[in-house]
């Protein structure tokens, strides 16, 4: 998903999404350097998802396995 930086109000990014609608973000999401008019890709980091989703059922099962 891209989005483009319509404007900066104080610690809020108003946001166009691709279907046109504008949102509100806070600016500690964004980039440091970003500035109105940027385009910023969303993205889903699969590895990392996968990475985490991995390690929470190692726990899950680790404590499963205590709990027996």
């Amino acid at each position: 998903m891209r989005v483009v930086i319509d404007r900066l109000e104080e610690d809020q990014a108003v946001v166009e999404l691709e279907n046109g609608e504008f949102q509100h973000l806070s600016r500690r999401l964004l980039p440091a350097m970003a500035a109105e008019g940027d385009v910023l890709v969303i993205e889903i980091d699969e590895k990392e998802t996968e990475r985490r989703r991995n390690r929470i059922n190692e726990l899950m099962n680790h404590l499963s396995e205590e709990s027996i």
